[in-house]
């Protein structure tokens, strides 16, 4: 047989899963300087748990299996509900809020003819236990500083609030069926399918106005036009703490990357207010998002609010490399051979212990170690010699031994890495 990786999955190959660790450990970096730990779920989930968590959108996109014991269970999706659950089951007697943070593969099943990835690596955090304004600035800013250590250099955070179409949709007393079409539109951000379910008998023009035109607003006016476009509504009320989020996300130094937008929904159906979305140009998906979603802990038998988000680590990949943008990955330092392989282990432990990367090459020496180091990207050639150290020209011949005791490689000399 001839064996081929499965539709929707693929290899990651060295330079790339460098690139990727790379990126990961900045961001990963830069959330835990919030003080957020790392925490690991189960790659599956009962599906029951999924499904309570997630709604209906979780039909059609997880992978289910069943276990020996007969037991329906899922690739988890994405993490937030896997969270929700190590918080209601293991974490629900811990005072205070719970600040966590992740890097883990989700899985999400496509039709054979969408031509879609079914694995993907999320980064990302939860706040779980504290609500409000300010725990959503603190997502929001974390968000920001997390793409800025990744290197992106050109993205926005689009920010809105569910809760004022929710609002809206309530105050109308209209079917929940008919809410929920409305809501599906606006997930899909279709404003011409909105337009035609306002159109109804006995649904007012002011409501009909603020349900077709909120999801129309952005920009730096939307929130007094916004409050403008439901005041006749009576629901105004939505908007005092998100004036407050952007107040604080200001404060935070961070309102530069952010910019509000009502018309992002995010299509899970567990939000419940703040709502974000990441955009690099150039993408024409979302790199990340997320928001609070105060109710799906409820539904797993633990009351308490919650919000987070999630990177996506293959978009962001490819939005570095839609501004032009490399990964600096590690280099190494040193290639190291000789005619001696015991000579070789002995001399490659004095390198390490000195800082060097170094890579062993027991069989070439001379012209092809030079152009071994050539093809790896390595600083230096080096041969060990008769309980010397030796560095190779370009010709691959000896030229002057490396000091006693050994220097810091070349690349960081300094103490800086290129």
């Amino acid at each position: 047989m001839r064996p081929a990786t499965p539709r929707g999955f693929r290899d990651v190959l060295p330079h790339e899963a460098a690139e990727r660790e790379v990126l990961a450990t900045a961001m990963s970096e830069a959330i835990s300087a919030w003080g957020y730990g790392p925490v690991e779920t189960p790659v599956v989930e009962e599906y029951a748990t999924l499904e309570a968590g997630m709604g209906s959108s979780l039909e059609g996109t997880a992978f289910r299996l069943f276990d020996s014991d007969g037991r329906l269970l899922a690739l988890r999706p994405e993490m937030t509900v896997p969270i929700a659950r190590l918080i209601a089951t293991r974490l629900v007697q811990e005072p205070g809020a719970q600040r966590l943070r992740y890097t883990a593969q989700v899985y999400r099943e496509h039709a054979s003819l969408r031509g879609q990835a079914r694995q993907f690596t999320q980064v990302g955090v939860e706040l779980v236990g504290e609500g409000g304004p300010a725990a959503d600035a603190e997502v929001v800013a974390i968000l920001v500083e997390a793409l800025r250590a990744s290197g992106l250099a050109d993205f926005k955070v689009a920010i809105g609030t569910v809760a004022v179409l929710r609002a809206l949709l309530e105050s109308t007393g209209m079917p929940e069926s008919w809410q929920q079409q409305v809501l599906d539109s606006a997930h899909e951000r279709n404003l011409v399918e909105i337009d035609r379910l306002t159109v109804l008998d006995g649904l007012s023009s002011e409501l009909a106005a603020a349900i077709s035109g909120v999801p129309r607003l952005r920009g730096s006016d939307a929130v007094d036009d916004c409050r403008e476009l439901i005041e006749a509504c009576g629901c105004t009320g939505v908007l005092d703490g998100f004036e407050e989020t952007l107040d604080l996300i200001a404060s935070a130094g961070v309102a530069g990357a952010v910019s509000v937008d009502f018309g992002v929904v995010r299509s899970f159906d567990y939000y419940t207010g703040m709502v974000l979305e990441v955009d690099a140009p150039g993408l024409g998906v979302a790199v990340g998002g997320g928001g609070r979603y105060d109710g799906v802990l409820r539904a797993l038998g633990s009351d308490a609010p919650a919000a987070g988000f999630a990177i996506g680590l293959e978009r962001l990949r490819i939005a570095l490399s839609e501004q032009g943008l490399d990964v600096a990955t590690p280099d190494i330092d040193a290639v190291l051979g000789g005619e001696d392989a015991a000579e070789i282990f002995r001399a490659a432990g004095r390198l390490r212990a000195a800082g060097w990367s170094t890579r062993l090459d027991t069989v070439a020496d001379g012209a092809m170690l030079v152009s071994e180091a050539d093809r790896l990207g390595a600083t230096e050639a080096l041969s060990a010699r008769d309980g010397r150290i030796v560095r190779l020209d370009r010709s691959g011949r000896p030229s002057l031994p490396l000091d006693e005791p050994l220097p810091a490689p070349l690349a960081r000399e300094g103490g800086e890495v290129r």
